[in-house]
């Protein structure tokens, strides 16, 4: 039986290795399309279908893969971090939930607000598998149980759109919290129907550092030394500030080890393409958005020090802020004034990013390769802000990551 011939742009997303993983694409075409996961461990989607000439360019349409439009809109629009209302830090005042978190667990009283508010009646959030600990599934969340359970970082692939029907389907209003990248598709879908939008009242997102491969989590298990038959439970972070990754095994012991080392030393060498050419880590189209405020040290670059967690907390557009000072004024979360300035020095990856993008971009279009169409999200004042010296080293190291993975697939 033959393959169904892929659309011309799932062919560019896959010979541009652009795919973000978010599944809207399997969640707007369900019987057409199917998430599963790929070598190294990445989600992407499998054509199960042909998509007709309308479907094809509907899918151009909201695919983050393809590319993302931002528009300022009257707010201040900072040329790393975006267009925003309101900086702000924070932490949840319930001490679990802000233990239990990533970050000062902002996020999660946030949510608890909103379902006890009766703003949502449901959260759509990603949490750790109940069949791979190291892995994701989505889940909806309808009490504080569910909140606390979903607390903290996942640093996994997810694909939270693939189920996009069944949600639509519910008749239920949603918090939907994912990736920036999720949030562009499901921001782009709302913005021209309005059965999404009703669906979707309020989208919450945080920093991204990228998307790491299952390889990467089974790389950390090994690095503590752990069996993955042995794992009865793993968190990424969380349970502290910024938190260990932990395995909890099955006989009731504990291994860890720091998040320097399993972000900085495992993780982060497991990333996605995609995600290394991402203009938007920060979650522009999300209402809110949360992040780690991390303190630093006389060098200006974080301390990653175990303390109490404190979120940086960016509102995006006025129902973002209205629902901010709402959950504040009901003593779900407590803020404090947080200055833009000081951003840059203590969330250094993204800084980077931001900055390498353009060359990066224009030595993979150099080279041929397919790449996303970004507009309003200041690439070319990004790249001002790099010494000439550093630009032209990132566009000759994605030059030679192409030359070498051409020559590879040759051998």
């Amino acid at each position: 039986m033959h393959e169904p011939r892929p659309s011309k742009n799932l062919a560019d997303i896959a010979k541009g290795d652009l795919c973000a993983g978010c599944g809207a694409c399997a969640g707007m075409f369900p019987d057409k399309l199917a998430m599963e996961m790929s070598p190294p461990g990445f989600l992407r989607p499998r054509q199960i279908a042909p998509l007709t000439g309308a479907e094809d360019d509907c899918l151009a349409g909201f695919c983050p893969a393809l590319g993302q439009v931002v528009e300022t809109q009257g707010r201040t629009d900072d040329t790393l971090w975006g267009p925003y209302l309101e900086m702000q830090t924070g932490w949840s005042t319930a001490p679990d939930l802000r233990f239990a978190g990533a970050s000062g667990g902002a996020l999660s009283g946030l949510l608890l607000h909103l379902l006890e508010s009766g703003d949502v009646d449901a959260v759509v959030q990603i949490a750790a598998s109940a069949d791979t600990p190291i892995a994701n599934q989505t889940v909806i969340s309808t009490d504080r149980a569910g909140i606390l359970a979903g607390a903290g970082s996942r640093y996994a692939p997810s694909a939270p759109l693939a189920q996009l029907g069944q949600l639509l389907a519910s008749g239920q209003r949603y918090a939907f919290v994912g990736k920036p990248c999720d949030i562009v598709a499901l921001r782009t879908l709302a913005n021209n129907r309005p059965e999404v939008a009703a669906a979707f009242p309020i989208m919450l997102s945080f920093f991204c550092a990228g998307v790491p491969s299952e390889t990467g989590g089974r790389e950390v298990l090994a690095a503590i030394g752990v069996d993955p038959e042995m794992v009865a439970r793993f968190r990424y972070r969380g349970q502290g500030w910024p938190g260990r990754a932990t395995a909890v095994l099955k006989d009731g012991s504990e291994r860890s080890m720091s998040y320097h080392d399993s972000w900085g030393s495992v993780l982060s060498k497991h990333v996605q393409h995609r995600c290394k050419i991402c203009a938007d880590g920060t979650g522009k189209a999300a209402d809110i958005v949360c992040a780690d405020a991390w303190e630093s040290d006389a060098a200006g670059y974080p301390v990653f020090d175990e303390a109490e967690g404190i979120s940086l907390i960016v509102s995006r557009t006025a129902l973002g802020e209205r629902l901010l000072k709402e959950a504040a004024a009901a003593g779900r979360i407590e803020t404090a004034a947080f200055d833009v300035a000081h951003l840059a020095a203590i969330q250094p990856g993204q800084r980077e990013r931001r900055r390498a993008l353009l060359a990066r971009l224009l030595a993979l279009r150099l080279a041929g390769q397919p790449i996303p169409r970004y507009r309003g999200l200041n690439l070319w004042g990004a790249a001002r802000q790099n010494p000439a010296l550093r630009n032209l080293k990132n566009f000759l190291g994605m030059l030679r990551r192409v030359l070498r993975h051409r020559l590879s697939d040759k051998g």
